[in-house]
């Protein structure tokens, strides 16, 4: 079998910046194996799968397969839109495991409507988690969780910057991923990493999924519903956040194709 495979570098203007996805168009459902062995192939954080015939779209990291990924839906939506699938401001509807998700382009901008995740809550701190993320408890402004995620908000931006984990440590603690917040004095209303390893990335270059959290975090305590975020990984990426209600929440981004081609299986 021969299919089109794309490579996206999402949430930025620029190629090797933001975060890269794959994106394969298919006009019926890959088999799970399929869809999983071409993820790992393609070996980036995450590879999106559009079924054109029912708008099926499923994500997969070299690993496992994951219920929200909003870079791979960015891209996903930026492919369709480059093909002429789509016209702009032509919303488009995804079936997936986290519900009924919307994407739709403007002015060259990938608008995407996602769910607002507001069920963040205040946990006792792991010792054994920060340790390893090398921070302690006296840098930590906020420690909680959302779903089966921690969100931790820390006092100083430059130790953000400068956290280097020890990813063999957190990989021998339970865990899904970890986002690690800190408020932007200029430029961006704040700045996050995000680290994964229990599912085969140690460090996200830009999270879509976990700016849905880290929307409602920063309403609540900047009182403000039009944000800018930058995600401070290496590769570095900025989203746009409009809350729009109590439950939904856009995600705004640009994107770029850095590779197109034929995958042969």
């Amino acid at each position: 079998m021969q299919l089109d495979i794309f490579q996206v570098d999402a949430f930025t203007k620029k190629t090797f910046r933001g975060n890269p996805a794959g994106v394969c168009i298919v006009e019926k459902e890959l088999s799970k194996d399929e869809m999983q062995n071409i993820a790992m192939e393609m070996a980036v954080s995450e590879t999106a799968f559009l079924s054109k015939n029912n708008f099926s779209l499923r994500w997969f990291t070299p690993h496992k397969e994951i219920e929200l990924c909003g870079h791979a839906t960015l891209a996903t939506a930026w492919i369709l839109y480059c093909k002429k699938l789509i016209r702009e401001d032509e919303e488009v509807k995804f079936n997936t495991l986290s519900g009924l998700l919307a994407a739709k382009i403007k002015n060259d901008q990938i608008i995407l409507n996602f769910p607002l995740l507001s069920n963040i809550q205040k946990v006792e701190i792991d010792n054994e988690k920060i340790k390893a993320l090398g921070l302690n408890a006296n840098e930590i402004e906020f420690y909680g969780k959302v779903n089966n995620k921690e969100i931790i908000e820390i006092k100083d931006y430059q130790k953000l910057i400068s956290l280097k984990p020890n990813f063999d440590k957190l990989l021998s603690l339970d865990g899904r991923g970890i986002i690690v917040t800190v408020k932007a004095d200029k430029d961006y209303d704040f700045i996050s990493r995000y680290f994964a390893p229990w599912v085969g990335v140690n460090e996200d270059p830009v999270t879509g999924s976990a700016h849905c959290a880290l929307a409602y975090y920063w309403n609540r305590k900047l009182n403000k519903t039009n944000m800018v975020a930058y995600q401070a990984s290496k590769r570095g990426g900025e989203i746009i956040i409009e809350l729009l209600n109590s439950e939904r929440v856009l995600l705004i981004g640009n994107a770029i194709i850095t590779i197109e081609g034929k995958i042969t299986f």
